[in-house]
């Protein structure tokens, strides 16, 4: 595969995502085909970086994949020029599970692909201090290829000065010195950033980035400095489809699913039929299996409960067919969701989940799930790995459960789905199956 980097940092919130979005953009400016990876479960990255790049985006999970599906998704960069990979959270930031202190880290990721770590540090607050912040994170790995450092939020070309005295004197290399400068964030809600296609002018905001990286970054540098890692055999490891009609929910209020379920999907000849249901949309009649993705359903609970020629479509397509909702989705297929300001609405009723925002509860892990009934695309007793993200609250959830669920390290957690007739719901968003 293409030679490539990682974008990581010591923390979330320092920046990577804004450089990560230039970079993309400058490098595919410049002529470059250039793939996109985005290390860990965040599911919503990936269609920033498509918006960037022009080339759809996949997540790398060293914890939740295993080594076959890694390898297909890895495959996806052919025909491109250059890897560029954005880490999660901190580079070494992971769960401690087989006996490691950091699974599943950016770190595993980059060190997997052969990539070297790009580590963007916030000075703001210290300069030649810096340093030891960057030495103790190329240090932390001798085996992890470390390509140097990016400076964020630099006040005065002062402060640069110094931040460069220091990064010197330990031998990091600088490749780039980005001013401070407020503009240069993306908006946020409680999940992270808001949705790709929520931002009102995505693509300015974009080329504004890669003007302020191009101004402040040696991207000859950059492009140096990315090495390939081992070619690993490209299998067709990417999922199986659940159905060979699927209607998708796709709209502001359902929009998480991993992008190599979808293409995994596609690849194996399945037919994804899109639908809107803040549009009022029913799902495709000729449709097998409907499933209703994560998202903000919280956000548009009044439009979703209004929504009678959708909620008809859907339930009539229960009574004879599979139906499957994840996080989001499960909540807009049980009794009501009652949002943040104490308002109930309606949901589809399939399901007799009542969740609230009311009283926000924060939820976030890798999930491990053994199926006790099927649901669609598996059979009972399979295990299931995936992501929980979300801040509701459950209330009432009657229905049978669809799995026992537990954490990375192992501990069973509550939300264990639900399973009514044909409907089939899980706070977790599937990622993939265990072989």
């Amino acid at each position: 595969m293409p030679a490539g980097l990682m974008i990581s940092a010591p923390a979330s919130g320092t920046g990577k995502t804004t450089v990560m979005l230039g970079l993309l953009r400058a490098l595919a400016d410049d002529g470059l085909a250039v793939q996109p990876f985005k290390s860990g479960p965040d599911y919503i990255d990936p269609a920033f970086h498509l918006a960037a790049a022009g080339r759809a985006s996949f997540n790398l999970d060293t914890w939740a994949m295993a080594p076959d599906l890694l390898n297909a998704i890895s495959a996806q960069a052919e025909g491109a020029e250059i890897c560029i990979g954005e880490g999660s959270m901190g580079l070494y930031d992971g769960v401690a599970t087989r006996g490691q202190t950091a699974f599943g880290t950016s770190a595993e990721t980059a060190k997997r692909m052969g990539w070297p770590v790009i580590l963007v540090v916030d000075v703001g607050g210290q300069a030649q201090s810096a340093a030891a912040t960057a030495l103790g994170f190329k240090n932390y790995d001798p085996e992890l290829p470390f390509a140097g450092v990016i400076l964020n939020r630099v006040a005065s070309p002062r402060h640069e000065r110094l931040t460069r005295l220091g990064m010197e004197r330990a031998g990091i290399k600088v490749l780039g010195s980005l001013p401070r400068r407020g503009d240069l964030t993306l908006p946020e809600r409680h999940l992270g950033l808001i949705q790709a296609v929520e931002h009102p002018d995505l693509d300015a905001a974009i080329a504004g980035y890669a003007t302020f990286l191009r101004d402040n970054v040696d991207l000859d540098a950059i492009k140096a400095a990315a090495m390939a890692g081992p070619v690993e055999p490209a299998t067709n490891g990417l999922p199986k489809p659940p159905a060979q009609r699927i209607a998708l929910a796709r709209d502001a209020a359902f929009s998480f699913t991993y992008p190599h379920l979808l293409k995994g999907w596609r690849d194996a000849g399945a037919e994804i039929l899109p639908f809107s249901p803040l549009a009022n949309e029913a799902p495709a009649t000729d449709a097998d299996l409907v499933w209703l993705p994560g998202g903000y359903p919280e956000l548009h609970g009044g439009t979703l409960a209004a929504a009678a020629n959708f909620r008809a479509g859907l339930c009539k397509h229960a009574q004879t067919k599979p139906v499957h909702g994840e996080c989001g989705g499960y909540m807009a297929l049980g009794e009501a969701l009652i949002d943040k300001q104490g308002v109930r609405h309606q949901m589809a009723g399939l399901l007799g989940l009542v969740t609230s925002y009311e009283k926000r509860k924060f939820h976030l892990g890798y999930r491990r799930a053994v199926l006790g009934a099927g649901m669609p695309g598996f059979d009972a007793g399979r295990a299931l790995r995936g992501h929980e993200f979300h801040y509701s609250t459950i209330l009432d959830e009657p229905d049978a459960p669809l799995a026992q669920v537990f954490d990375a390290d192992g501990n069973p957690v509550p939300e264990t789905g639900s399973i009514k007739g044909n409907v089939t719901g899980t706070f977790f968003h599937l990622i993939t199956g265990e072989a």
